[in-house]
């Protein structure tokens, strides 16, 4: 890959994105990705089943007050860590974003590892998106076998990535439009019902009721603190689009700078409506899952507000949630595969692309991952896919870790080489405290998963095994850095070109 040569401070700093538009990024991949593409893409990646459904269980778990306590903080940790991320794309727009800034700034043995962590989650993810479609597509032919929905869905995934970035972002568009909808309607009728335009309003009996607000006090949000991460996992995709933006140092700020009030308006907003107007002893929030649309909150709620087929709309809905974190799962995973061959850390062979500046053979290489992950499903007791699954379950939280280290040494890398902040298509508020705080919540969230089994007695081997994810990143981490002997990136000597 072709890389501007640093600065020292006495000389002109690099061009930072703002000041370019060109046709193609540096890697060849065709800039096409407009600021809708690019806002919807960041909204769709955190808006999916973890709202829809599991919503209801955290609820259930801490009480209106704990669950809205505990998706706050999240939403906080997001938000400065896309604000990290936002920066650090916005004036390096590459395809490899994160695992990119990883081998520029932190070493090349850290990037290699978070490009790779982040490949094989969501090339997983994809296997997994496999499995949840065909079970929603259950509900409507309970006859059909699971295998030939999943089959048609891999095939309409890889369709949609293979004829152009544009396409992905138009059907990705579409698809977070349509749960934006979804989420608007809901708290319009929510409202609505609250009020006591529509039925009886319940007022503030559900926040009073039992141990209400907060279900277990300090513990019970420390319980849903873990789910609330996972659904709001998907914002970092704006990231991987970068490379492919159109006039990314306008068109990503514009983008991040939204994401905070939709986080605000969509999670904080859809839990205080379902706090209001759903006990938290409620049978069906305790038995909600993401499998399990019938207890959903969002259905329960259209359903008092007399939305016919209540459940069949929040299937159709819940089926488009599905096929968005497919087809973004795999154009990312594809994209960072691609970025990682470019710099070395993969087969060459994957960086080819196709007419229409897609990386054809890295796409192929992740479909046949994600459909090997899917076969495993079907294959004996699942047991092998149970691994996968365990293996990339925290890959998320590592990641944002990831992004937030690596603001912190791009901040590092400015200052060293004498370039003015003041030039940055986009600055993150609050640092250095805001990457400093992201990096400590994410840290604190993967070792305080093990509160709630330690606690219950589950046994140490379990608990051990979800935490699988952990140490096979710092395998790739470490095994590379003891075979390549890569030294850590001096500040002074960061890569801070453009392309």
């Amino acid at each position: 890959m072709p890389h501007s040569s640093t600065e020292s401070s006495t000389g002109p700093a690099p061009t930072p994105a703002s000041a370019c538009e060109p046709a193609t990024s540096g890697e060849g991949l065709r800039r096409s990705l407009m600021s809708r593409h690019l806002t919807m893409i960041s909204i769709g990646g955190a808006i999916g089943t973890g709202l829809f459904v599991a919503s209801g269980s955290t609820v259930s778990q801490a009480g209106p007050g704990g669950a809205l306590v505990a998706y706050a903080v999240i939403g906080m940790m997001v938000w400065l860590i896309m604000q990290s991320l936002g920066e650090m794309a916005a004036f390096l727009p590459v395809a490899g974003s994160f695992g990119e800034y990883g081998s520029r700034f932190v070493s090349p043995s850290f990037g290699f590892a978070i490009g790779w962590n982040y490949w094989f989650n969501w090339a997983i993810t994809v296997a997994a998106e496999l499995v949840a479609a065909a079970l929603v597509m259950k509900y409507w032919f309970p006859e059909v076998p699971s295998i030939v929905w999943s089959g048609l869905f891999l095939l309409l995934l890889f369709g949609i990535n293979a004829l152009s970035a544009r396409a992905y972002g138009e059907s990705e568009f579409w698809f977070a439009a349509i749960k934006v909808v979804a989420v608007v309607v809901f708290l319009v009728l929510g409202l609505a019902m609250i009020a006591g335009i529509i039925g009886e309003s319940p007022g503030t009996s559900n926040w009073t009721v039992g141990e209400a607000p907060f279900v277990g006090g300090g513990e019970g949000i420390l319980l849903v603190l873990l789910v609330a991460g996972y659904s709001f996992q998907g914002t970092e995709l704006i990231g991987t689009a970068a490379g492919e933006a159109d006039n990314p140092g306008t068109t990503i700020p514009k983008a991040i700078r939204t994401i905070f009030w939709r986080i605000l308006l969509f999670y904080i907003g859809a839990i205080a409506v379902i706090g209001f107007l759903l006990p938290y002893t409620d049978p069906n929030l305790l038995n909600s899952s993401e499998s399990n649309v019938s207890v959903s909150p969002f259905t329960l709620v259209f359903d008092h507000a007399g939305v016919l087929g209540a459940a069949s709309v929040m299937n159709a809905v819940i089926l488009t949630s599905v096929l968005s974190a497919g087809t973004s799962g795999l154009y990312s995973s594809t994209r960072m595969l691609f970025a990682l061959a470019q710099r070395g850390h993969a087969p060459r062979f994957l960086t080819r692309l196709s007419r229409h500046r897609i990386p054809m053979n890295a796409l192929l290489a992740t479909t046949l991952v994600g459909l090997a992950g899917f076969l495993t499903s079907l294959i004996g007791d699942g047991r092998a896919y149970q691994l996968l699954l365990t293996i990339s379950a925290l890959a998320g939280f590592i990641t944002w870790a990831g992004i937030s280290w690596c603001h912190w040494k791009f901040r590092r890398a400015l200052r060293a080489q004498g370039h003015d902040l003041a030039a940055l298509p986009y600055r993150a508020r609050f640092f250095p405290a805001g990457a400093v705080v992201a990096l400590v919540a994410c840290i604190a969230i993967i070792i305080g998963q093990a509160y709630g089994p330690v606690t219950t007695g589950t046994k140490v081997g379990d608990i051990v095994m979800s935490y699988l994810g952990v140490p096979v990143f710092f395998a790739l981490w470490w095994g590379h850095k003891l075979v390549t002997r890569a030294p850590a990136v001096r500040p002074e000597e960061a890569d801070l070109g453009t392309e």
